[in-house]
């Protein structure tokens, strides 16, 4: 199995129990649909620094650090497009269906990290996008400036990816690797892959070679 089929089933597994069924339908389809970028981060940074790693330790934070960054980035596609403004009436259901979805796909992430060293870099990613799209939604912000506070959600989503995949294996990630993973970010230009995609392929191995030179400049 893959990485991005690990972070993906370990997202569904985490949601599997969720009631009413017509959620649960929703949202397990919007997993099936999602860029899994930030769940497979964690899972390649996870075997970069080592490994001999057991994965299915691992599967479980990947998969809070992709639900929480989906649900957040479904609410700032709510947040976009006002549906109670634009749409009919009649898709005021869909709407409301979005921002429970949303709700349940943050919640659910955290609940996956609580007990791990992401907790708290989980809880400030969240702050950070209140923060932004606040801001976001100020009178007088230009178009530019709105664009730069959307994409921090997924330079946010990718450094959490890296801490909560380094704290699985014992470690705290240096700034070079969290400088890394906002330059991820930035290739992507404000939007991750499509679902078939995640990361390039020489991803672990720059990994595993910042990790060296942290442990060696630490050991010097």
């Amino acid at each position: 199995m893959d990485d991005a089929a690990r972070a993906r089933d370990a997202a569904r597994e985490a949601l599997a129990d969720v009631e009413p069924e017509q959620l649960r339908e929703a949202l397990d389809a919007r997993i099936g649909e999602a860029a899994v970028t930030p769940g497979v981060l964690a899972l390649v940074t996870a075997r970069a620094l080592d490994p001999d790693v057991e994965l299915g330790d691992v599967t479980d934070r990947a998969a809070g650090v992709q639900l929480i960054y989906e649900g957040l980035r479904l609410t700032r596609t709510v947040a976009r497009e006002e549906p109670w403004v634009t749409a009919p009436t009649a898709a005021d259901i869909d709407a409301d269906m979005d921002i429970l979805a949303a709700d349940v796909l943050v919640s659910r992430g955290f609940s996956l990290l609580a007990c791990t060293d992401a907790a708290g870099p989980a809880v400030d990613v969240v702050r950070a996008f209140g923060r932004d799209q606040t801001l976001r939604d100020r009178e007088g912000t230009d178009a530019e400036t709105a664009v730069g506070l959307d994409r921090n959600l997924e330079v946010d989503a990718l450094e959490l990816a890296v801490v909560a995949g380094t704290t699985a294996v014992g470690g705290d990630p240096p700034e070079e690797l969290l400088a890394y993973a906002r330059d991820l970010a930035a290739d992507c230009d404000g939007e991750f892959p499509p679902a078939g995609r995640a990361l390039p392929e020489t991803t672990a191995d720059r990994i595993a070679d910042i990790s060296d030179r942290a442990v060696s400049a630490t050991d010097r």
